[in-house]
């Protein structure tokens, strides 16, 4: 039998989150380690690193290449970090499975908090979301733009290019990274889909569905998908300050999510519970969202 093929983009963190997504595969089914392949995509996104993603097309330059592999049939299936999947994909691709979520929350490298950062100083992110919370939280920050890798944007800091940057708990860890400072979701609700790592299929491809199936962590693929619903409804896309965290007790599914203006200085908050599944839950959220939302933020959101 031929390999299962993985297709992933080639930074650091990519290839570790390949290599959990092939342990797991080979631990639920058996299998000898050759069976599972992981192949390298260069992407655009990584291509092109000193512009924001949303100035040279969004989150589709994360996964137009690795698109164009799995339905020209080169990878039978593709590992992403979901927070960067944009809301809206081809009906020719499915998400098959997400692997169990790791810590959701942000850390800040440079300084025990934002509370202790120095009067205006500089920090780097491309994260709309993460310039616009760290603004209402210290309107006095010099936000600047900073894209790149862990490691590129950690020796940026290290240089003295910014005072401290914000980085993903999941992906520090992943990469065996024990620093910054663990921000509370309370204070920085994250991005939608933080810390999961899916994997998409063939929507017409039953095997590969059916192999990736076994290793789908119910409560995170419940979560996300609840996540990603809110980010559709509103429109969002990645010019939006938007984070959202759905977390799942018993059974019951909690959807809380904050909007922002883009300086941070007006906001809007909602929270809802219901059934994991419950296609209704987000959209609700969505529509709260909206129409309490001060014009500022509204603009940026529902089109």
């Amino acid at each position: 039998m031929p390999p299962f093929r993985l297709g992933t983009r080639g930074s650091p963190l990519a290839l570790v989150q390949a290599h959990m997504v092939r342990d797991a595969l080979i631990a639920a089914h058996g299998w000898e380690p050759g069976r599972v392949e992981i192949v390298t995509i260069r992407t655009t996104g990584d291509a092109v690193q000193d512009r924001p993603l949303a100035e040279i097309g969004g989150k589709a330059l994360w996964t137009k290449e690795i698109d164009r592999a799995l339905l020209a049939n080169e990878i039978d299936a593709s590992v992403h970090s979901m927070k960067d999947v944009e809301t809206f994909r081809p009906a020719s691709i499915a998400i098959a499975a997400m692997l169990p979520r790791a810590d959701v929350r942000d850390r800040l490298i440079g300084a025990d908090s934002v509370a202790a950062l120095k009067q205006g100083a500089v920090v780097g992110t491309s994260s709309p979301r993460r310039a616009a919370q760290l603004r209402k939280l210290r309107p006095d920050l010099n936000i600047v733009m900073f894209r790149g890798n862990v490691d590129t944007r950690l020796g940026k800091v290290a240089a003295g290019e910014a005072d401290a940057t914000l980085l993903a708990a999941a992906g520090l860890e992943r990469l065996g990274r024990d620093m910054g400072t663990a921000i509370p979701a309370d204070t920085m609700l994250p991005a939608p889909a933080q810390g999961a790592v899916g994997i998409e299929a063939r929507a017409g491809d039953h095997d590969a569905r059916r192999w990736l199936a076994a290793i789908d962590h119910g409560e995170t693929h419940a979560c996300v998908t609840a996540e990603r619903a809110l980010l559709a409804a509103l429109k969002a896309d990645c010019h939006s300050p938007v984070g959202a965290l759905a977390t799942i007790e018993g059974a019951i599914l909690t959807l809380r999510a904050e909007l922002l203006s883009e300086d941070g200085a007006q906001s809007v908050h909602a929270q809802e519970a219901g059934a994991p599944g419950d296609v209704e839950l987000p959209r609700a959220v969505a529509r709260d969202l909206l129409e309490r939302a001060p014009p500022e933020v509204r603009q940026l959101f529902d089109g």
